[in-house]
């Protein structure tokens, strides 16, 4: 059954995890996903906490929207801020690993609960996230597969990440080929029925 609440409590509580999967990465200090390499670095260039560069970060990239003409759902707005606070908060309470044993445990935590996170808040259908929107609205525009040109993007904001001293590292490439996988296998059970005139 369509229930408007249940989309609502999915789509933060996805949005909170979310946030939380990105410190417990942090946390392990093996290596982040591309876009939190850069916020790392960028963060770590101007003493900005990393949750409030999430959020700048990701109100520049909803801006870069207006040219590819794409349209902001509710969630994607959302998704803006909900996550960068989340992310502040987890920080503030999570310590760092201090072992390889508990980096490693806090990696695949954080990996896993990313996957889950990013299904529940997806299978809503409230709008994608800014990063995610930035995406199909070049692939949309370019004519390009979404392979070349998310490969382009996640290649170009690793680079910058780096370059300005964010973590890359094995957690990166775990990342890199687990989140996919993970995010297939969960959100057809985290999607939510919604009838035409609903959506």
């Amino acid at each position: 059954m369509y229930r408007p609440l249940r989309r609502l409590a999915q789509l933060y509580a996805g949005l909170v995890l979310y946030g939380a999967s990105m410190a417990l990465q942090i946390r392990a200090g093996l290596g982040l996903d591309p876009w939190d390499a850069f916020h790392q670095g960028v963060a770590d260039r101007t003493g900005l906490s990393f949750g409030t560069v999430v959020i700048i970060t990701g109100a520049v990239v909803l801006l870069a929207w207006i040219p590819l003409r794409q349209r902001p759902g509710f969630g994607t707005i959302s998704n803006v801020f909900v996550i960068g606070i989340a992310v502040d908060a987890a920080l503030a309470l999570l310590p760092h690993a201090g072992s390889v044993p508990v980096a490693v445990a806090m990696l695949v935590a954080g990996v896993g609960l990313n996957g889950l996170a990013g299904g529940a808040y997806i299978g809503v259908g409230l709008g994608p996230g800014p990063r995610d929107g930035l995406m199909t609205g070049l692939v949309r525009r370019t004519g390009g597969s979404i392979r070349v040109v998310r490969t382009t993007i996640e290649v170009t904001v690793l680079v910058a990440g780096a370059a300005l001293g964010g973590t890359v590292g094995i957690g990166t490439v775990v990342y890199a080929v687990s989140i996919g996988p993970l995010v297939h296998a969960l959100l057809p059970r985290l999607t939510v029925a919604v009838p035409a005139k609903a959506a």
